[in-house]
């Protein structure tokens, strides 16, 4: 009898550490990403051998900090995180964990940099809050939760998402997806009076999910929805 290709679900880890990678982008991942894929969490704290031997990609979400904190948190984990990377594991970024993937840090990009989006010429935003933004989503209208988060500049990618000003909003290179955005956003991230309306009712988890599948790990073929 011919196995079934989608009866195992592929293992994602997710680093964890409020609230710099936090708790609700953390939880918020998994409720996008559950309903497909086995998801484990990994800290700070140096991890166990083989930890990522079974695991299809890394997540980084975002939180509430400084991205120059990297050195510390990945102190015990640089290496291992590293040598999954170097052997073709997939890394997805979410906001700070989109900066994380620039020079300074991982250093995974080809030719491209991650940028504050608020310090952007024509950036409808123009300081650091909890807010939503207008983005285009594969051509469509998107209204997506937004703090601070960072857009892309240079180098060759594909483009999944702009911001209202044109810049890159989502963009895959290779085995990495970054996201300015938080599509893992959940509806009590939406407690301002003027933010409650747009709450998106779970429509942009599937939107993760789909930018994970199509472009991460190449289940475009699975029925989802």
């Amino acid at each position: 009898m011919e196995q079934d290709v989608y009866a195992v679900k592929k293992n994602i880890a997710i680093f964890l550490h409020h609230p710099i990678c936090s708790i609700e982008s953390v939880n918020g991942v998994i409720q996008a990403l559950s309903p497909v894929y086995n998801l484990r969490i990994f800290t700070r704290h140096s991890v166990q051998e083989g930890f990522f031997d079974d695991v299809e990609m890394v997540v980084f979400p975002g939180g509430y900090g400084d991205a120059s904190t990297f050195s510390s948190l990945m102190k015990s984990n640089l290496r291992e995180v590293r040598k999954f990377l170097r052997r073709g594991g997939k890394y997805l970024g979410i906001c700070m964990g989109a900066y994380w993937a620039d020079a300074y840090y991982f250093d995974i990009l080809t030719d491209t940099r991650v940028k504050q989006y608020i310090k952007r010429r024509n950036a409808e935003i123009k300081s650091s809050y909890s807010t939503t933004t207008q983005v285009s989503w594969m051509g469509e209208p998107e209204r997506m939760y937004f703090y601070d988060g960072p857009t892309f500049i240079g180098g060759e990618f594909e483009e999944v998402a702009t911001y209202a000003n044109g810049d890159p909003m989502a963009i895959v290179q290779g085995p990495v997806g970054l996201l300015g955005c938080h599509p893992e956003s959940e509806q009590s991230w939406y407690w301002k009076k003027y933010m409650k309306p747009q709450w998106h009712n779970g429509t942009h988890h599937q939107l993760l999910l789909r930018f994970v599948t199509d472009h991460l790990l190449q289940e475009s073929q699975l029925p989802l929805f």
